[in-house]
Formats: C-alpha cells, structure tokens, sequence
C-alpha cells in the first residue's frame, strides 16, 4: 500500500467518509528520508515533471555559520537533540531542527537534508 496524501477516511467529527473516487498519481506521498550519520551517500528521486529530488541518505559532515557570518566544513561528531522525535537522537537521525555535536561546538540544522541533499547549520 503506497503512502496517500489524498483527502482523510474521516470527517472533523469522526464520522466516516465514503470515498467518491481513488487515489491518484498527484496524492502520492513518500517514505521520511531519515539521514543518519555516516559517510555521505546520496540518493535520486524522480519527481513530477520528470525532475529529480536529492535525498540524503547519510551524511557526517555540516556547513557550519558562526555570528560573524564566516562558513566553514566540519564533522559532525554525534547528534544531541532533535524535536522531530526523541527516538531519532539514539538513532543518530539528521532533520531541520536537530541539534548536531561538532568540534566547533553545538549546531542547529537549518536545511532540510531529506530534501535539499545538504546538511546546513548555525552555531548556538
């Protein structure tokens, strides 16, 4: 059964909507990237309009900002925090928002690996 992103089984009320028509091609949703930590690999979409989507599939390096607004290529060490879900901070799985160990010190992501390919961030 493929992911829908299609109209919802339920009423606001929670009463049950019976289905007028299917699902379609347009309503297709996708499994979470999860990029975990690890040597870069990425990993092609194909997506509407025959473009392509770069999902990273893992990733152990960042693009860090400091407040003077210098960038620099760091490792990440391990990740600290993640609001997405708490599980994913065992699991060592990079979203936007997660907060990421470096030798810099502590950064938030603030690209969205799973769809932009990349790990950006800034110091906090």
């Amino acid at each position: 059964m493929s992911i829908s992103q299609g109209k919802s089984t339920r009423s606001p009320s929670g009463a049950r909507n019976v289905a007028h028509r299917g699902k379609r091609k347009a309503e297709l949703g996708r499994d979470p990237a999860e990029t975990r930590l690890d040597e870069k690999k990425l990993r092609k979409i194909r997506t509407r309009g025959g473009n392509e989507k770069l999902r990273l599939a893992t990733a152990n390096k960042i693009n860090v900002t400091d407040a003077n607004g210098k960038t620099k290529l760091v490792d990440i060490l391990n990740v600290v925090e993640n609001t997405a879900n708490p599980n994913y901070v065992r699991r060592n799985i990079i979203t936007k928002g997660a907060i990421v160990e470096t030798p810099e010190g502590n950064a938030k992501v603030t690209s969205r690996p799973g769809q932009d390919g990349v790990v950006n961030g800034v110091l906090i």
